[in-house]
């Protein structure tokens, strides 16, 4: 079996210290040690971390996807890390087993690329859109997906390499599928694995201020990068429809219609259309590309 070393990255805005605190504390505990722990302050000063804990300060937010960018870059300068793992700053690693598991899973099967832990409240609650398959069913149901959660997951640096880092024009909302799409499209696996719990409190995304701008702007992205053109005004009229019907606030409605809106009129090169023997595999995980 491969022996295999896992780097941890970590974001945080410098507004949870005690909730970084006990989330390192909860990383240090892990029965294969972390070969590697890099925090990173988004456009905010980090408070004293721990003997052994890499911290870089940025002088401005660079959001989700180029803050977990800087957090890789100095992750590979240690030239000592197989899987990178990313943390939110509020989360807590309850098992001292988790990157045992994980590294098991990765020895097992080369071609493991992401995978995908089981978000949980204090009360084992896992909310309904934290289980990554358009049918949520069971959410103690490990299996193939085709995106993961951002809370907590792992991806294999290998397949970073070949794909390619997080999406920096981002920000913020979508940057996981994404990557998800760009792995799919190589070759390589993504996987939901429930027994790998982070737990975070209950929470809903829109406690974002730019929540429903970014969703929109960056849904629009994701298909002017990564899906053939005849899919493109399938997809973007199913979430159309999808968000009409679900949506419950004329304010988040306008910042929608907004971030939609600029993200037709701007660019998010590159674009790469993924084969149509991706679109068939994505369709036999359960969620063919068009929702």
């Amino acid at each position: 079996m491969r022996h295999l070393r896992v780097g941890v990255a970590i974001l945080t805005m410098g507004t949870r210290p005690a909730e970084l605190a006990a989330l390192l504390d909860s990383v240090a505990k892990q029965d294969t040690p972390a070969a590697r722990v890099v925090v990173v302050g988004n456009g905010s000063p980090l408070p004293p971390l721990p003997e052994g804990v890499t911290g870089v300060e940025l002088a401005e937010n660079l959001g989700i996807s180029g803050g977990r960018n800087v957090a890789l870059a100095r992750l590979r300068e240690f030239g000592d890390v197989d899987v990178a793992v990313d943390l939110d700053d509020d989360g807590l690693l309850i098992s001292p087993d988790v990157f045992t598991r994980l590294v098991a899973l990765y020895a097992a099967d080369e071609r493991l690329g992401i995978v995908s832990f089981r978000i949980a409240d204090e009360r084992g609650r896992t909310q309904r859109r934290h289980v990554p398959r358009l049918r949520a069913g069971d959410p103690m149901r490990r299996g193939p997906v085709t995106t993961f959660l951002g809370g907590g997951h792992g991806l294999s640096l290998r397949m970073l390499d070949e794909t390619g880092d997080w999406p920096d024009a981002f920000f913020y909302a979508h940057e996981e599928t994404d990557l998800a799409w760009r792995a799919l499209d190589a070759g390589w696996k993504v996987l939901y694995e429930p027994e790998l719990v982070l737990r975070h409190p209950w929470t809903s995304p829109t406690r974002h201020a730019v929540y429903h701008r970014m969703v929109a702007r960056n849904r629009v992205w994701l298909a002017k990068r990564h899906l053939p053109a005849p899919l493109v005004p399938v997809y973007l009229g199913v979430w159309t429809v999808l968000t009409l019907a679900r949506s419950r606030s004329v304010a988040g409605l306008r910042a929608w219609c907004g971030g939609f809106a600029e993200g037709l009129r701007t660019p998010c090169p590159p674009r790469r259309p993924m084969r149509w023997a991706t679109v068939v595999r994505m369709a036999r995980l359960g969620r063919p590309p068009v929702v």
